[in-house]
C-alpha cells in the first residue's frame, strides 16, 4: 500500500490540525512541512509540537529558501548550511525522519544566457561535497537523513539526475545523505526514469510527486505505472509527497491524488 503525504501549503484549513483532518478525510497518509529562511521554521517548533501532540503525522520538511549550500558566495553559503541544520534539528524534535533541498535553485543553468557558470566544474564538485559533509554529519548527529534533490536543467546546473547525486553521496561515505526523488524532475531529465529508480536503488530515501506539466499526479503525462512499479519492485516504503501546482478546483485537486496514484500503483 502506497504511503501518501500532501505539502502542508496545498491543503485547506488554518492549522495544521485542520489540514491534517483534511487530508486524512482526503486518504493521505502524511502532511509534509515546509520550512522558509531566517530560521522560520525553528520558530514554529512549538505550533509543531502542539500539532505532533494531536496527531498530526509529519514525517518530513522541504526547503523554501532563496539560497541553498551550493552558492556562489561563500557567506551565502554558510548562512544556507546554518538554515538547514536549523531545519534537520527542528525536524528531527518533531520526530520526523529528514529535510528536503537542492544543490541550488534558480541560481545558473548552462541552459540559458550566459551559459558558462563562474566556477568550474570541480570547483563546484568540492562546495558541494563540502556542504552535503557538513549537513550529513549533522544530519546524523540528529537521528534523521538530508535528501538531496535532482533538479532539472533550468533550475540548477549542478545536480539534475539521479547518478549525480548518487555519486556525490557515495563520496560523502554517510548514511545519513540520501536522493529526493522527484517526479516532475525526473520526467525531464531521465531517459529512462523507472530505470534511473532501479539503476539508484540503495541511495534513493524520499519521493516527491507531481506530473510532467508540474499539476498533481494525473494531469499529465507521465507514465506513473512504470514510475510507481519502479519503487514498489526496489521496495521504497517511504512516502510520496505531493510538491505540485494544482489545476482545476484546488480543493478537487488535492483530494484526487491519493486515489490516482494508488491506481496507478496498483
Amino acid at each position: 500500500m502506497l504511503k501518501t503525504a500532501a505539502q502542508e501549503q496545498l491543503l485547506p484549513g488554518d492549522t495544521l490540525q485542520a489540514k491534517w483532518e483534511f487530508a486524512q478525510q482526503a486518504g493521505y497518509d502524511a502532511v509534509e512541512l515546509r520550512a522558509k529562511g531566517d530560521f522560520h521554521f525553528a520558530s514554529r517548533l512549538d505550533e509543531l509540537k502542539r500539532a505532533r501532540k494531536d496527531g498530526v503525522v509529519m514525517p518530513t520538511v522541504c526547503v523554501e529558501m532563496l539560497h541553498f549550500f551550493g552558492a556562489f558566495d561563500e557567506d551565502v553559503r554558510r548562512d544556507a548550511i546554518a538554515q538547514m541544520k536549523s531545519q534537520l534539528t527542528v525536524i528531527a524534535e518533531i520526530g520526523g525522519i529528514g529535510a528536503q533541498t537542492p544543490a541550488s535553485y534558480g541560481m545558473f543553468s548552462r541552459r540559458l544566457p550566459p551559459f558558462e557558470p563562474p566556477r568550474t566544474e570541480e570547483q563546484d564538485r568540492e562546495v558541494l561535497l563540502t556542504g552535503l559533509t557538513e549537513l550529513g554529519e549533522h544530519a546524523r548527529k540528529e537521528g534523521v537523513t538530508l535528501f538531496l534533490e535532482p533538479l532539472n536543467r533550468y533550475e540548477d546546473h549542478m545536480v539534475n539526475r539521479l547518478e549525480q547525486a548518487a555519486d556525490l553521496i557515495r563520496a560523502t561515505g554517510l548514511d545519513s545523505v540520501r536522493i529526493g526523488i522527484d517526479s516532475y524532475h525526473m520526467n525531464i531529465e531521465e531517459a529512462d526514469p523507472a530505470a534511473a529508480i532501479l539503476a539508484h536503488a540503495e541511495w534513493i530515501g524520499h519521493a516527491q510527486v507531481s506530473d510532467s506539466n508540474r499539476f498533481q499526479p494525473g494531469a499529465g503525462h507521465l507514465d506513473w505505472p512504470a514510475w510507481l512499479g519502479a519503487l514498489h519492485t526496489i521496495g521504497y516504503e517511504g512516502y510520496l509527497a505531493a510538491e505540485c501546482r494544482l489545476t482545476g478546483d484546488p480543493v478537487e485537486a488535492v483530494r484526487s491524488v491519493p486515489a490516482f496514484l494508488q491506481r496507478s500503483g496498483a
